[in-house]
């Protein structure tokens, strides 16, 4: 265990190297060990380059949009399939819902309305939203992913209205104060590191210009350190672990955010978006989910990592670099969280004995049969559970909660038919003699469709 941290580190400085980054930091959160910090390189001004430094996030500020946006939902402030302009007085694309935005399928314009990385002058929130009518609808809502900066800065001020302050307000009372990102700001602090474009053909290194995106803020303002990246994204990987009282929002909201929504490539389906969300697969049920973030003289990858045997809970890592075109160095988060788990998977917790299964239910475990296939049913975790006979052991199973107004009854509330029925059917002794899952037919032995007594249990 003790030759992980180098290994690590060997990760990070090869990366340093390779890609001529002038400073690098990186972090990695995980439930079961204290958190791993290492920079290399140099600020580039007269602080030093350590845990503290902060970087430009860029376009990772997009996720915590995303997450005020869906706490307003959680509140009941808004639907998101409501169109934007219910709830903001736009000139223009009032139309386009929460959802498509948050998704980038409006097939609205990359940008704001100008000429802005010529200028590097954001507009302020009037600005933006009177040149709104000048900005095109590139492509119609829902062909296909198109990202866009211009829809993420309206939700943030949606975010602003429906709260009655301004995003940043907004932002730090209800995501970066609950979860103790104290270093993460809108602004710089004094011990920022200065951003560079390392030039291609030589080891020239030339400061950027600092820029304030303005009312686009939302899209990517932020700036932060490698260790609260880290356990942002061990947040959106496994709130539960991190936010156990769902101070900022309940894990069952972050699922739905990670469900992917689109692909980001039509023929190479390595990667998608779900609700603010980028996620980038990682083979065997694995999955990281997260952000890439750009901005002059900066670049950030800040991913925490869902699934696979050996991942432990709340496990999130971020590399911070201050180079603008190091784009491989976006690839070193999900090396260092696949070497950790290599290296130092989580323990493997014993299994012990549990309560039975209520005397009810214990005639449905077993093997079942329905369209051909045989499932079968069991009882763990004090929850009625289904898995195929022939399904991987990394597939989750379904899992049943049973309705309490309806005896026999149960919702499927994850894993295969998710938000589908099971309904239990029993002879004139009690015993379940068959069941109904999606309305499918379930039986002891294998039937044809066809093959039905109707009088059982009817």
């Amino acid at each position: 265990m003790s030759a992980v941290p180098e290994k690590l580190e060997r990760l990070v400085r090869r990366a340093q190297a390779q890609h001529r980054v002038p400073a690098v930091s990186a972090a990695l959160h995980r439930a079961d060990r204290p958190l791993w910090a290492f920079a290399v390189g140099g600020a580039g001004n007269d602080t030093p380059l350590g845990p503290g430094t902060q970087f430009r996030i860029g376009s990772v500020t997009k996720t915590f949009t995303a997450v005020l946006t869906l706490q307003c939902r959680d509140d009941g402030l808004l639907d998101l399939d409501d169109p934007v302009g219910r709830h903001l007085d736009l000139p223009a694309h009032g139309e386009l819902t929460v959802r498509r935005l948050l998704s980038h399928t409006a097939g609205l314009q990359r940008e704001p309305y100008g000429d802005v990385w010529d200028t590097l002058r954001a507009p302020d929130t009037e600005e933006l939203l009177a040149d709104l009518a000048r900005a095109e609808r590139v492509l119609p809502a829902g062909r296909r992913y198109h990202y866009s900066n211009l829809g993420m800065a309206l939700l943030g001020q949606l975010v602003g209205r429906l709260r009655g302050g301004t995003w940043a307000e907004v932002l730090g009372d209800r995501v970066l104060a609950p979860l103790g990102l104290a270093d993460t700001t809108v602004s710089p602090g004094p011990a920022a590191a200065t951003g560079f474009l390392v030039d291609a053909y030589s080891d020239e290194a030339r400061p950027e210009p600092p820029t304030d995106f303005g009312a686009v803020g939302p899209a990517a303002q932020l700036w932060s350190t490698a260790g609260d990246m880290a356990r942002w994204a061990a947040f959106l990987a496994d709130p539960a672990a991190v936010d156990p009282a769902g101070a900022v929002l309940a894990p069952a909201t972050l699922e739905e955010m990670r469900w992917p929504v689109t692909v980001t490539d039509e023929a190479l389906w390595g990667g998608g978006f779900g609700l603010g969300l980028i996620l980038v697969p990682q083979g065997e049920r694995v999955m990281h989910v997260g952000h890439d973030g750009a901005m002059p003289g900066f670049l950030a990858g800040v991913y925490g990592r869902r699934g696979g045997e050996g991942t432990p809970g709340a496990m999130g890592c971020a590399v911070l670099v201050s180079s603008g075109t190091a784009s491989e160095a976006l690839d070193l988060p999900h090396q260092l969280l696949a070497a950790a788990v290599e290296h130092d998977p989580a323990e493997i917790e014993p299994w012990r004995p549990g309560p039975p299964a209520p005397a009810t239910l214990r005639g449905v475990l077993g093997r079942w049969w329905g369209e051909g296939y045989e499932y079968v049913f069991s009882w763990h975790d004090g929850a009625l559970r289904a898995r195929g006979a022939g399904d991987p052991p990394g597939r989750p199973p379904a899992v049943f909660t049973p309705l309490p107004d309806r005896p026999d009854v149960f919702r499927t509330v994850s894993g295969r038919e998710v938000g589908e029925l099971l309904r239990l059917s029993r002879d004139d002794r009690g015993a379940v003699v068959r069941m109904h899952w999606a309305t499918y037919r379930f039986t002891r032995n294998q039937e044809t469709f066809d093959r039905y007594d109707f009088r059982v249990g009817e």
